[in-house]
């Protein structure tokens, strides 16, 4: 598929000053249907346009992959309420709406939005099913720039180049098809044997001397990335700013990978310049000179009404342990807030060796086991980008399960720990994802463990857990308002 375009000078990208952000009275449309007249060419695909309409007009919406009615109300500046009374048709509980299904959204938007180019599709964002067979380490060295003669210091060890991405790549949950992209695009990292010293102490461009080296260049990135893409699947984020301080606001029919990736050029990028680089001849060209139009590769990694399978508690039964953490960042300190932690009750406080263990919540299989993490693969594919998967962190290296273990519910896994990153007490994070994508714990497919319910707080590690009349609290503490007993039921 070419994706090129006739009016692109028509489109443009705009924005404005941070102080000048104002709602105005007349706002942009939904896209025209196309005819046959307007396709003459068949190579050429032109841009949807966005011509002015009233607040409140119904806009024609066609479900992606993902979405959920209160992400919609969120980009359009509308009401779930406001959806469901345009569109009588929809169930009345729904997680993850349906692929493909025609929406009409009451659509009161804020003028000067961005463009509605697709870059990327969300599969070759996220490190889900598209990404398996990508050998990481082989598509590396076989390329003849400077990336391959790279190593850096990453999570406590000296690893080569290829092992930074990767690592990268499986913590942060990103395709490493779109790491190498961005590398190349930004510094000719898989085509340029001969660097100068901005190319390998920057690599992803961003000129920092806390993000000095490819490791701390990639952790950049990653982070935006997440923040981009998980932040338009919820709702939560409606616009971001360019390196020159100007508002960019992504076209509310975008898709989560495309704004994710406009995120992140626009940390990068004066706003002036940021319309060649998210266009058809900018970054969408040279990932189509490495790895071939990456919509070849799109797939849906949502199903419509996503639910979780039954997952009971983390624990061995008949144990106390206290909530100590309620929904907060899956890995790193990016979106989505897909995380919770449990530690284990103690008189003293800190990172003390504990004895107890931590239980499988679900049967599976092992598929990694390293570095104070442990993944556990629910659909025993022995693949973590594919279908449930469960994703434990501060997992001390004593007894820690080995890959490749099948396991039941209630098989132990390992010890909970400060290991593996910052830590103020033992403990364990648990955090889920469906196709590689993370999943937030508080969010419309809500983390549900042994009926636990979870729901977040006002702030990061705040939060409940309620199983009918009961409700416990996190809290960094030990108390009896954060303690939770598992007990089997009787026989």
């Amino acid at each position: 598929m070419i994706r090129l375009v006739r009016n692109w000078a028509a489109v443009g990208l705009l924005s404005l000053p941070v102080l000048a952000s104002c709602v105005g009275e007349v706002t942009p449309a939904a896209p025209p249907v196309q005819t046959a007249a307007d396709t003459a060419e068949p190579l050429v695909t032109p841009l949807p346009s966005r011509s002015p309409h009233p607040p409140g007009d119904l806009v024609p919406y066609s479900v992606r992959s993902g979405d959920t009615l209160d992400a919609l109300a969120a980009r359009f500046g509308s009401s779930v309420d406001a959806i469901r009374a345009a569109n009588p048709g929809l169930a009345e509980a729904m997680t993850t709406l349906e692929p493909g299904v025609e929406l009409r959204i009451p659509a009161y938007l804020l003028p000067l939005i961005g463009t509605p180019f697709e870059i990327i599709p969300d599969s070759e964002l996220v490190n889900g099913p598209s990404a398996v067979g990508f050998g990481t380490r082989v598509e590396m060295l076989a390329q003849p720039g400077f990336l391959s003669g790279m190593s850096d210091y990453a999570y406590r060890l000296e690893r080569p180049a290829w092992e930074v991405v990767e690592a990268i790549s499986q913590n942060y949950s990103i395709n490493s098809r779109l790491l190498f992209a961005l590398l190349e695009y930004q510094s000719q990292a898989l085509t340029d044997p001969f660097p100068n010293e901005t190319q390998t102490s920057y690599p992803m461009g961003y000129h920092s001397a806390g993000y000095r080296g490819l490791f701390r260049q990639l952790l950049w990135a990653a982070e935006r990335l997440n923040d981009g893409y998980y932040g338009w699947r919820s709702g939560e984020l409606r616009e971001f700013e360019t390196a020159d301080g100007m508002i960019y606001r992504p076209d509310p029919w975008q898709n989560a990978g495309t704004v994710a990736v406009q995120m992140l050029f626009a940390g990068l990028y004066p706003a002036s310049e940021l319309e060649q680089v998210l266009g058809p001849e900018g970054f969408y060209a040279g990932y189509v000179e490495l790895w071939g139009d990456p919509f070849d590769r799109a797939m849906d990694l949502m199903p419509a009404n996503l639910h979780q399978p039954e997952i009971g508690l983390p624990f061995v039964p008949n144990r106390i342990w206290d909530f100590t953490g309620g929904p907060h960042f899956s890995w790193g300190t990016s979106l989505p807030m897909g995380a919770l932690d449990f530690g284990p009750p103690s008189t003293q406080g800190g990172c003390i060796q504990s004895e107890e263990w931590v239980a499988a919540p679900a049967g599976g299989v092992i598929t990694r086991s390293a570095e104070a993490i442990v993944v556990l693969d629910l659909d025993g594919d022995a693949d973590e980008r594919t279908g449930w998967t469960l994703f434990f962190f501060h997992m001390e290296g004593r007894d820690r399960i080995a890959v490749g273990t099948q396991v039941q519910l209630g098989d132990q896994l390992g010890h909970p720990s400060c290991e593996g990153g910052r830590a103020t007490g033992t403990h364990f994070h648990l955090a889920r994802r469906y196709n590689g994508e993370w999943l937030p714990a508080g969010g419309p497919i809500p983390f549900v463990l042994d009926e636990w319910v979870a729901a977040a707080g006002s702030e990061a590690y705040q939060g409940t857990l309620t199983k009918g009349s009961k409700v416990v609290t996190a809290c960094t503490c030990s108390t009896s308002q954060n303690r939770i007993l598992y007990e089997l039921p009787a026989p």
